[in-house]
């Protein structure tokens, strides 16, 4: 097997949340026979990246275990991907789409793909309710969102995470506006202030500059932070 003329760290993410963008993109300055390696530790990669091989021209060399739950792909190159171009700007201007409608009980369900998710009042001030409020949904799915891109962009630099947990709160800046009892005042978040916990043996210096890389390139921490106050700090657990 000839060395790879380039690396391509995919870490844990699937072929169908970017990593086959990322890998054309690795692929973009190599000549036609060019290999990239492509380091992976997502498993559902030993399935999906030879049928895309096959699909496109490559040639799947080998697939070589590197150790832990990461694998090697060595793939030669077949020729240019004119398509690249054209590929990264329909991810640019593809739409997430979601429809609502109201549902029994005062909860609203929302359709998402093959997905449907229960949601309750808008804001809540009780202690329990059949269904979580859409400001916590809202901020479940900045939750989910830094985790996962932590844990992806840790994985990329093969760094183990033996915890990894997100505490994120808010409050609105004048619950009177919300309630309608009060026509001027700020009607939205006053902040959002989150908490990473994580633990692991990596430097702390290499978990900051990824924790800040999560941030700067995090869909939702970046729209959320146009118009509200964010207060999101990584904390190491020893």
């Amino acid at each position: 097997m000839p060395p790879a003329d380039a690396v391509c760290e995919g870490g844990d993410l699937d072929c169908g949340s970017g990593l086959l963008l990322i890998i054309r993109d690795a692929f973009e300055p190599l000549s036609a026979g060019g290999v990239l390696e492509i380091r992976s530790s997502e498993i559902s990669v030993k399935e999906d990246l030879p049928a895309w091989c096959r699909m496109v021209g490559h040639a799947l060399l080998a697939a070589v275990p590197s150790g832990g739950r990461s694998t090697s792909y060595f793939v030669r190159k077949s020729g240019d991907d004119g398509a690249l171009a054209a590929d990264l700007e329909e991810a640019r201007k593809f739409r997430w789409q979601v429809r609502a409608a109201a549902a029994s009980g005062g909860t609203t369900k929302v359709f998402a793909r093959n997905h449907v998710l229960e949601i309750g009042q808008p804001a809540s001030f009780d202690t329990q309710d059949t269904a979580p409020s859409a400001i916590e949904v809202l901020l479940g799915a900045l939750a989910a969102d830094l985790v996962a891109g932590f844990r992806w962009r840790a994985s990329r630099e093969s760094i183990e995470l033996a915890q990894l947990e997100f505490s994120v709160s808010s409050r609105a800046s004048d619950p009177r506006v919300f309630l309608g009892l009060a026509q001027d005042g700020d009607g939205g978040l006053a902040e959002i202030e989150g908490r990473m916990y994580a633990q692991s043996d990596a430097a702390p210096e290499r978990l900051q500059a990824i924790w800040r890389d999560t941030l700067a390139r995090s869909l939702l921490a970046q729209t959320l932070g146009r118009g509200t106050r964010l207060d999101l700090a990584l904390k190491l657990i020893p």
